[in-house]
């Protein structure tokens, strides 16, 4: 099973996220800012980082440098989740270590699309409705 870390200042938008995600079958963490985020990557070494931009204590930036300076997080994809969808948001994001950039509110199936990418897993498994499964 692939481990997913959330971390985001919102719960419900952690809420929403984790439950697709336990639904398609993944192990989820969650971490409420940017500082909660490193140390739970750094506990449990997830698969894929899932990671907001504006957060308290440690922003998304912080958080990536922070994890990218540990050798076991140094290559681990971290896709950031954020509002900002300018051109120059998405170079910076990039730029600062992050692997992908998804902006909010989070398209479901752009969601699957860089899952699948990433996690290299098949994506038409992610996110099928229980209709569709039955």
């Amino acid at each position: 099973m692939k481990k997913i870390l959330i971390a985001d200042d919102k719960p419900s938008s952690r809420e929403l996220i984790r439950t697709l995600l336990e639904y398609a079958g993944y192990e989820i963490y969650e971490a409420a800012d940017g500082q909660e985020a490193v140390e739970v990557a750094r506990a449990t070494l997830p698969d894929l980082i899932l990671l907001d931009i504006h957060m308290p204590r440690l922003d998304g930036y912080g958080a990536v440098r922070e994890m990218r300076q540990d050798d076991r997080l140094k290559y681990l994809p971290i896709v950031a989740l954020t509002a900002s969808a300018m051109h120059t948001d998405r170079d910076r994001i990039l730029k600062a270590g992050f692997t992908a950039h998804i902006t909010k509110p989070v398209n479901l199936a752009v969601l699957g699309e860089e899952l699948a990418r990433l996690l290299s897993v098949r994506q038409e498994v992610i996110f099928q409705s229980k209709s569709d499964t039955e």
